[in-house]
């Protein structure tokens, strides 16, 4: 057996390292290492509880202001405050906009340049995939990235900034929208539809939305050559690569919902065991430092009676990263979390043909795209210009608050403790923080560590292409994972 340390990784926000250990040409375990710490949760402790809308957004320059609604959210909680429609409309547009960019990007910038690389110049459709996705000169970058920016415009109109913006409230939005400025919000999801629909899918996104199973989506894809579409580009690689067979993890997964509206969430939240849909029982949360460089506890806590103190002391630990554990389970996040939870009938059937995996991973993000964006052209038009969008409360000097949403990696928690006024505690669960997890007091790996375990290691590779198609089908951000 050899062992080989990779990273850190390219085209990741924040360091990452992993350490594998290879036997007869494939990952026999592997370990990973967030090995960055920056405490936050620890800034917190004895701050007024509403700077935390101040501090908490700068966790990532790429989720921000998906931080920033949770914070807002375990606010809320805590003040027993709720948002008028109008709120409501708009922090899911604010969010659904940061969340479909992150997709976008996730899927032009980050994934679909590897197959770009030196490696794969032996395959048939190299040189058009090269062409159209290689990092810096491919065509899909000149196209995506003017689509991209008009589409956070509205980002511009409905939040004042990008990221780390303001407006974000437990009670709602502070930035209401006049009526023009709603014909330009519509404006702006029509044009980004339009990119969608004629060069990530060649499709309309009901279209897409509406395919129900594998083999619906094998009809459809057949229907046009591979290269007219980016999405059907990627199947394309998928079946020639086998993807389906690389980075399938526990077959648990986990959501906490997205999206509410008057009671009702277009996401629904729950737990899936091999198959199986149950309801979320958030206090089943907790999170074990067996194998992190924290101080130990002699049970794994609760993110509400979590601690996060530095300690250099474990000689077991490997990474500054917690365990978050459901049941004490290894939980698996994001999209692909998020569609089968809900119920989607594609998913739900890749998933029980083939569990999760780097393929199933990457349809569920552009899928979740082709259902969102028509989604926030109907929240759109049902702003009212003449309603409120913010409601105000008084903030208790003793309390307690959760926030728990889907960002576009996967499930975030917050959690707030207040006393004598002051944050008391301040804990926080985010979506990387579940999948790279390190191993528990049980010494069951984490998810990203075992959907490594088999990916094949070629004679001589130093960072195996399988591990980077494997860790990039996660959409790690790694600031995140230990804020």
């Amino acid at each position: 057996m050899s062992r080989i340390v990779v990273g850190p990784f390219n085209r990741v926000e924040g360091d990452l390292e992993v350490s594998l250990d290879i036997a007869d040409g494939q990952v026999s375990g592997a370990r990973v290492n967030s090995p960055m710490f920056r405490g936050f949760e620890r800034i917190m402790h004895g701050q007024n509880p509403m700077d935390a809308l101040v501090y908490t957004p700068r966790i990532c320059g790429i989720c921000s202001v998906s931080q920033s609604v949770a914070c807002a959210r375990a606010l809320a909680d805590m003040m027993q405050l709720e948002m008028p429609e109008n709120g409501e409309l708009a922090t899911n547009l604010v969010l659904a906009n940061e969340n479909m960019t992150d997709l976008l990007t996730h899927f032009y910038l980050f994934f679909m340049p590897d197959f770009s690389r030196d490696i794969y110049a032996g395959e048939d459709w190299f040189s058009t995939v090269s062409k159209r996705f290689k990092a810096k000169t491919g065509t899909a970058t000149r196209a995506m990235l003017p689509a991209r920016a008009e589409f956070l415009h509205l980002m511009g109109l409905m939040a004042g900034k990008w990221p780390h913006t303001l407006s974000l409230q437990p009670g709602g939005t502070t930035k209401p929208i006049e009526s023009q400025e709603r014909i330009r919000l519509l404006t702006i999801l029509s044009a980004f539809r339009g990119f969608l629909e004629e060069q990530l899918f060649g499709a309309d996104l009901e279209e897409i939305g509406e395919l129900d199973s594998l083999s619906a989506l094998e009809q459809w894809y057949s229907e046009e050559h591979w290269s007219q579409s980016d999405f059907r580009t990627f199947l394309h690689l998928s079946a020639d690569l086998e993807l389906k067979s690389l980075g399938r993890s526990t077959n648990q997964f986990l959501s906490y919902g997205n999206y509410p509206l008057q009671g009702e969430p277009m996401f629904k939240s729950g737990v899936n065991f091999h198959g199986e849909t149950g309801v979320l029982a958030t206090g089943s949360i907790t999170e074990d430092l067996a194998y992190s460089w924290m101080e130990s506890e002699p049970e794994p806590l609760p993110p509400q009676e979590g601690k996060t103190n530095p300690s250099l002391a474990n000689e077991d630990a490997y990474t500054w990263c917690k365990a978050p554990r459901f049941n004490r389970q290894v939980m698996e996040v994001g999209a692909l979390s998020r569609q089968l939870i809900n119920g989607h009938p594609l998913i739900s059937d890749l998933v029980n043909r083939s569990g999760g995996n780097v393929e199933n991973r990457i349809i569920a993000r552009l899928l979740e795209l082709a259902l969102v964006i028509p989604q926030m052209q109907k929240w759109a038009t049902q702003l009212n210009p003449q309603a409120e969008f913010c409601h105000h409360g008084q903030m208790p000097k003793e309390g307690s608050g959760v926030g728990m949403i889907e960002a576009a990696r996967g499930s975030l928690g917050h959690w707030i403790n207040v006393e004598k006024g002051k944050i008391s505690n301040y804990q926080i669960i985010a979506p990387t923080t579940w999948n790279f997890s390190p191993r528990d007091g049980q010494s069951v790996p984490g998810a990203l560590e075992q959907a490594l375990v088999g990916a094949p290691v070629h004679e001589g590779e130093k960072e195996p292409v399988s591990v980077q198609h494997i860790v990039r089908s996660f959409d790690p951000c790694m600031v995140c994972t230990v804020h």
